[in-house]
């Protein structure tokens, strides 16, 4: 099968033309995903699970398909849903977060004849949308169709990722058959490494939003412009025959090598040697994707950021001079000075394998490119002007921070807009992902901006910190704070074991609720916006944003010590979620707590038919809205009120009467106001409605 090893140009061909390159290049991608599965022996063994901080890999198989479908209803693109229950299943949990839900009580996987005839529907329907669907050229990513190349690309990484976990699973339970080509140019010997110059240049990356040309996620667009003085690079990648002179020398015993990071990895791990050797009777063998060979010393050594470092620090005690990690931009100027883009690479699957180190030549260097990702010592951090998409706002910022590192070039399997020069993607430091790194001495700045605890580019994020966790103005009270003490009067006759506070953004109201209740899950569809209350939970502070005028800003910082809120931030745990269709596990709860929510949801009526089902019999459902419907959030159809009908008006709190009057009592609606702060000399001034409802039957 001839698989697409290339994205395809977004802004030249007619329409049709463009419809007919994306079935193909749909098809392709998704018929290879479920290809991969198919080195299973046995579909049964979907239900392993490789890597106990991932999924089983049947999560893995219908994830791609339900990406498609929630990013698609959560752009009003498609209203009806092709299976709510997996839906919700199989829509979260790849990059471990504190948030991600691996326990596996909480899970009753679908067969894999339901998931294939599952995956099976939505293909169909995709293929629908592809010929239908009304778009203009270019294709950018206000288009429709940018969301189904959002879901093909997305599609692309899993292809590789899913290899890494079957790389991981026992090879008892895969085929020995080779349904994809392996490369076997392996040899006992390896190329002797050595340090190139690399000449001064400057590096400049833009993405245009109107006209990006290919797909790109949100980290790839706006400006980036750096200047890179000479430095040297290894000829080579380092080689599994390099880095056993570290092994032999026992450099996972030496503790100096490894940072402070890397040493609890190492100590969690107790590793030895690259987690895809095999040592066995004293000779060391590798483990590929579904076969194991004797560890061929021309190949690149494939291991985690923790073991690059070391062995930069290992070689440069044997050199007399410092080499480390590649810096992002070192990376591109390397990458522009060999004109690797345009050279051949294995690359987009041409093997099921990596390669010897010295078969692709690239000017005086080889594999800038491909064969496997190359780690860089710069964590994953955003351009000036970066900003998320909001189909999918939690793509990269939930990796601004110092525990993930950008990877750089691509792989042997790497696909579509992962070989692109402009791709930035980064995985945490501990995982294996079919990279390894080469090294470089230099004396370049590779220091970013970056600091965990500060959110310095999300306009949204930071207005909501100050909403929730800043100053009151105008004498009106802050609003999570004073919504809940308006609640308080009503929570005295009811239990108060389990709340959920649904739509629960940066997370003051969750915290609020701790006080009350022995147990708050808080549960938001952005995981921007949960990762707000994760880390104010585990760092002393969070230091935020807060513009002024123009482009000037004030910082702040805040804690929960502030507010009294640092012992009972316990009782909270935070999750990512749809509140148009929750996982069946969230139910029982004392008290659902949803505030200024419901006119943000995609299909509140969906929403309404689900919520009552969730609350305790004598519980609380208590919803917040100022009323405000907008067609950016939700379709007209979908309104609960703000509209004629029939000429009569039709009010939100009327359509919420009707449907819950007969397994709730209204208990009272009180106006909540609240003031979000835009500029210093501009302020939205609101009303809130809280209706209370006790469940009755």
């Amino acid at each position: 099968m001839n698989y697409i090893k290339n994205t395809i140009n977004l802004s030249v061909g007619t329409i049709e033309e463009k419809r007919a390159e994306i079935k193909e290049y749909f098809l392709q991608t998704y018929e290879l995903d479920e290809k991969l599965f198919d080195l299973l022996k046995n579909k049964d063994y979907l239900y392993k699970q490789p890597n106990r901080l991932r999924h089983p890999l049947i999560f893995y198989y219908g994830h791609t398909a339900t990406f498609f479908m929630n990013k698609l209803n959560v752009s009003n693109i498609v209203s009806k849903r092709v299976n709510k229950n997996f839906e919700s299943i199989f829509a979260i949990g790849v990059d471990e977060m504190s948030w991600d839900d691996l326990n596996k009580e909480n899970y009753s996987w679908p067969t894999y004849e339901e998931t294939k005839a599952y995956r099976d529907e939505v293909k169909e329907l995709i293929l629908d949308l592809i010929d239908n669907i009304e778009f203009t050229m270019p294709i950018n990513w206000e288009s429709p169709m940018w969301i189904i190349l959002m879901g093909i690309e997305h599609e692309n990484i899993h292809i590789e990722t899913s290899s890494v976990l079957l790389r991981e699973l026992d090879i008892k339970y895969l085929k020995e058959e080779e349904l994809f080509e392996y490369c076997n140019e392996f040899s006992e010997e390896y190329p002797k490494n050595e340090l190139l110059e690399v000449k001064a240049g400057t590096v400049v990356l833009e993405k245009n939003y109107e006209n990006p040309v290919f797909y790109g996620w949100d980290n790839e667009f706006a400006f980036h412009k750096a200047t890179i003085k000479d430095f040297k690079a290894s000829k080579y990648l380092v080689s599994n025959g390099e880095f056993l002179e570290f092994v032999k020398e026992g450099g996972y015993s030496k503790l100096h090598y490894f940072s402070k990071d890397g040493l609890k990895w190492l100590d969690f791990t107790q590793a030895k040697y690259p987690t895809f050797w095999i040592k066995k009777d004293g000779k060391y063998y590798l483990r590929e994707i579904n076969r194991v060979v004797p560890l061929p010393l021309n190949y690149p050594v494939d291991i985690n950021v923790y073991e690059a470092e070391a062995f930069c620090k290992y070689k440069s005690e044997k050199l007399g001079f410092e080499v480390r990690l590649p810096s992002e931009d070192e990376y591109y100027r390397l990458n522009d000075f060999v004109k690797a883009q345009e050279k051949e690479a294995n690359i987009g699957l041409k093997y099921f394998n990596q390669t010897p180190v010295d078969k692709y030549k690239m000017d005086d260097f080889y594999d800038v490119v491909g064969n496997v990702w190359q780690w860089s010592i710069t964590p994953t951090y955003p351009f000036d002007g970066f900003k998320t998409h909001p189909a999918y706002d939690d793509f990269t910022t939930p990796t601004f921070d110092d525990r993930h590192a950008l990877m750089k070039g691509g792989s042997f399997i790497s696909l579509g807009n992962e070989i692109l020069r402009s791709a930035r993607y980064a995985f945490r430091k501990h995982f294996f992902q079919h990279a390894g790194f080469r090294y470089v001495c230099s004396n370049n700045d590779y220091r970013t901006k970056l600091n965990d605890n500060v959110y310095e580019t999300d306009e949204q994020i930071s207005q909501y910190c100050e909403f929730h966790y800043g100053d009151e103005y105008y004498g009106v009270k802050n609003f999570p704070k004073n919504s809940v003490e308006v609640l308080t009067p009503y929570l005295k006759d009811i239990k108060r074991s389990k709340a959920l506070d649904l739509g629960c953004s940066v997370g003051r109201s969750s915290f609020e609720l701790a006080k009350h209740f022995d147990e708050v899950l808080g549960i938001d569809f952005s995981a921007n916006f949960i990762n707000v209350g994760v880390k104010l939970k585990k760092y002393d502070s969070l230091t935020f944003k807060v513009t002024t005028e123009g482009d000037l800003f004030d910082e702040k910082t805040v804690s929960l010590k502030d507010f009294a809120l640092d012992e009972i931030k316990e009782r909270v745990t935070f999750m990512q979620g749809d509140a148009c269709n929750l996982k069946d596990l969230y139910v029982g709860y004392d008290l659902i707590f949803c505030s200024n929510l419901i006119d943000r949801l995609y299909y509140p009526q969906k929403f309404l038919d689900d919520i009552p089902n969730r609350v305790n019999k004598d519980g609380l459902l208590v919803l917040l809205s100022p009323y405000t419907w907008l067609e950016e959030y939700t379709p007209k159809q979908n309104w609960l009120g703000g509209f004629l009908k029939d000429n009569k008006e039709v009010k939100t709190l009327d359509t919420l009467k009707e449907n819950l009057k007969d397994r709730f009592e209204l208990l009272n609606t009180i106006d909540v106001p609240f003031v979000i702060k835009e500029t210093n000399r501009k302020f939205q001034h609101s009303l809130s409605q809280m209706s209370i409802w006790k469940r009755v039957n």
